[in-house]
């Protein structure tokens, strides 16, 4: 089944570095393009005022060019850049979960589709969940290594 791969941990994260693979080599080549993302992981700093918020599609694409293409960058699991919003250009800090871009655009042609429902924190969840080591097993495993006479070689000798 198709949701057995798109809600996979695994493949979120595959996703996930396809994603900074291609952002990357787009700044590389100086290439302007748009994000596709789902707006509920998006944030703002400052907050937009509600009224600009509201207008927001669940998929909402920015297009960076000029001023918000040099703002860019990425930082960890998210990449950063200003932006003006609505009439009054109202300036703020957008910043965006990398897998919760859907697709990267280039004169208008989709370049990049991220098909993973994983969003940003539940996979950070997952991967503090798998990185987290349990001292039982760690002891268990360090009995097992230390009971076998064919390791005393590993060991220092006074």
């Amino acid at each position: 089944m198709l949701s057995n791969i798109t809600q996979d941990k695994d493949f979120a994260l595959l996703m996930k570095q396809h994603i900074l693979d291609t952002l990357g080599y787009l700044f590389n080549k100086g290439q302007h393009f748009g994000i596709l993302c789902r707006i509920d992981e998006v944030s703002f700093n400052p907050e937009l005022p509600s009224y600009m918020q509201g207008a927001f599609q669940p998929l909402t694409l920015f297009f960076l060019a000029g001023y918000t293409y040099d703002s860019a960058y990425i930082e960890g699991d998210y990449i950063i850049f200003e932006a003006g919003f609505g009439q009054e250009n109202f300036g703020s800090v957008v910043s965006v979960p990398l897998v919760a871009i859907m697709q990267i655009i280039v004169d208008e042609t989709p370049i990049f589709i991220n098909l993973s429902e994983i969003k940003q924190e539940t996979l950070s969840s997952m991967e503090e969940e798998t990185t987290q080591i349990d001292p039982k097993s760690v002891e268990n495993s360090m009995n097992v290594f230390l009971s076998n006479p064919e390791n005393e070689k590993f060991f220092k000798k006074d």
